[in-house]
């Protein structure tokens, strides 16, 4: 499906029911938006890990803009500022009132900027494996030196530079760099994985040569007021864990959990438990 909004179509799909029969009553079962990493990703990996939890929320899988299976857009509009507008556009064009938001690595930088840009609209917000400043990039680049292979370390010099020229290239980039992202890395699951999804380089690199180098949440982060879930992998190279716990040292009454036997992947790593804490959050958190 897609919704006509903000001058673009955002595809987004629905998984489990809202309103469910609970005795001789009927419930209500929260909304929760899912927001994909990035920039440039597409929602397609969390129908085999966040699916799920539609035994207690209704999963609403959101492509920003230009990304996964949303129209193109000007591509100067590829940016965080715009996806976190799209977001509230879509959720005022689906008629909630308010919305539980998980953002998981990029899609966490737009779950945190929409939290702090319409409080009001956010229940419930899980941040997973994510960072709230530009800060992350220059803790990622000195993993990489220090753990990385040099093969490793040479595809990741596009990423900092923002100069992916073709698919094939980003392609080759994630197939190198995969077991980093995940501790149970699988050649084959990542081919299928890749197959299934539609990415854009352009996005990737206008973030990491532009907006992803200056954005800075953090002196604004005591203004979330929802109940909030941070999660972080403990062998996470991207956005490594102390940018969680910087989150959730600022966030009043945030919660925070990490994974030790995960890496960014974290629903991947660790399917079991992670599903078990967002499902408790979600269910329990007020």
């Amino acid at each position: 499906m897609k919704a006509r909004v903000r001058g673009t179509e955002i595809y987004f799909d629905v998984d489990g029911a809202g309103l469910v029969p609970d005795g001789d009553r009927m419930v209500q079962r929260p909304v929760l938006f899912l927001l994909h990493g990035g920039p440039g990703g597409d929602h397609v990996g969390f129908k085999s890990t966040v699916n799920g939890l539609t035994d207690v929320a209704q999963l609403v899988y959101v492509d920003h803009r230009g990304s996964g299976r949303s129209a193109a857009a000007d591509p100067q509009s590829y940016t965080l500022e715009e996806n976190i507008d799209d977001l509230d556009a879509l959720r005022d064009y689906l008629g909630l009132d308010q919305i539980c938001v998980l953002g998981s690595s990029y899609g966490g930088m737009v779950a945190i900027g929409y939290a702090i840009r319409y409080p009001d609209r956010v229940s419930h917000l899980v941040l997973c494996a994510t960072a709230a400043s530009h800060r992350f990039l220059d803790d990622a680049r000195r993993i990489v030196a220090e753990r990385g292979t040099p093969r490793q370390q040479a595809v990741c010099e596009r990423l900092w530079a923002g100069s992916f020229e073709s698919l094939e290239q980003l392609k080759e980039y994630y197939t190198e760099m995969g077991p980093m992202y995940s501790t149970k890395y699988d050649a084959e699951k990542s081919e299928r994985s890749w197959s299934r999804g539609r990415r854009n380089f352009e996005q990737l690199n206008l973030g990491f040569s532009e907006f992803l180098r200056t954005f800075d949440y953090t002196d604004r982060l005591a203004s979330i007021t929802c109940p909030t879930l941070v999660l972080a992998g403990a062998r996470d190279w991207i956005c490594a864990p102390d940018h969680s716990r910087e989150i959730a040292e600022k966030i009043p009454r945030a919660h925070l959990k990490v994974f030790a036997n995960s890496a960014h992947s974290i629903a991947a790593d660790e399917p079991e438990a992670f599903l078990a804490v967002v499902r408790g959050f979600l269910t329990y958190a007020v």
